[in-house]
């Protein structure tokens, strides 16, 4: 994702886990797909440990802990099978990992120099109904580098491979990584950017047409000034600016049924400094279908960092 490379000399990875379960494996099909767009390695982690955060450790016998090691070789071996077929037209290299170690803390580990994260919105430890995962819920908080959700589907079809990528512009300075960011992935993929500014969070009222035309004509305007340099510097990716009366959230939910890839930052211009997770990126990661990517500006740490 981030053109930052972490590593000196080195070419930055993108990282996946998984854990054995339908969504996991999506995302390590986008995963591996993305790591062919990017030229990078693709890390793939899976954690046997136990994941509980307090208590005893329950006592294992070797012949248990071999059981739990041989599990996770089987799991990793068909995400690997998968990021090959992925990948068969490119030369990426895969590297895998099987740990004892919490996936939570190995994952944030590796997000210090990681390209991204990329995870499966649910696992398969978490209850049908939840919205969002604990795995993923926790590298959306607290990782060191884009984190893109994946959802239902990986999106990896020659259809959705040729939708655009929509990211929403909000003119805060929390916002310029995102839309930064969405551009380069549009740039890769060849296809074209969806740019959505809300101009009012109100809906309960209509006011007659004429007396907002003004009104949205000046946010267009601010709009065509947030994308101006990033348009500069992607001359080769057609944008189209939608400038609409409504939340953010609903407005960017209704608008990725025709995404392959949503962007959005992790504070809007409404945010706290305080705040982790602002609310239309908190809403959008439990409701779009289509993977979607959180960008953390620089510098932000959280109470745990």
């Amino acid at each position: 994702m981030t053109e930052e490379v972490h590593q000196t000399g080195t070419r930055a990875p993108i990282v996946t886990a998984t854990d054995g379960s339908a969504v996991s494996y999506q995302a390590v099909a986008w995963a591996a797909a993305a790591a062919a767009l990017h030229d990078c390695p693709l890390d793939t982690v899976a954690s046997v440990g136990f994941q509980g955060a307090y208590g005893p450790v329950p006592y294992l016998t070797a012949e248990a802990i071999e059981q739990m090691r041989e599990s996770g070789e089987q799991i990793m071996a068909e995400a690997v099978r998968i990021a090959s077929e992925v990948t068969a037209a490119d030369s990426v290299e895969i590297r895998s990992e099987v740990t004892f170690d919490p996936i939570i803390a190995t994952l944030i580990t590796h997000s210090r120099t990681a390209r991204a994260l990329v995870v499966g919105s649910r696992g398969r430890g978490t209850i049908q109904r939840a919205l969002l995962g604990s795995v993923s819920w926790a590298m959306i908080h607290h990782a060191h580098c884009p984190v893109v959700v994946v959802s239902s589907s990986a999106g990896t079809d020659p259809v959705s491979a040729r939708k655009p990528v929509l990211v929403g512009v909000d003119g805060s300075v929390n916002n310029v990584p995102a839309v930064a960011l969405a551009f380069r992935e549009a740039a890769l993929r060849g296809v074209g950017l969806t740019a959505l500014r809300c101009w009012s969070d109100s809906t309960d009222i209509e006011p007659p047409l004429a007396a907002w035309e003004p009104v949205r004509e000046k946010e267009f305007a601010l709009l065509l000034e947030d994308l101006a340099v990033h348009r500069e510097r992607h001359p080769e990716v057609p944008v189209h600016g939608v400038v609409v009366r409504d939340q953010p959230a609903r407005a960017l939910l209704a608008e990725s049924d025709s995404a392959q890839l949503v962007v959005v930052g992790s504070r809007g211009r409404g945010g706290f400094a305080g705040m982790l997770l602002g609310s239309t990126s908190r809403a959008l990661v439990q409701s779009v279908e289509c993977p979607i990517v959180v960008v953390r500006e620089p510098g932000v740490a959280t109470a745990d960092e």
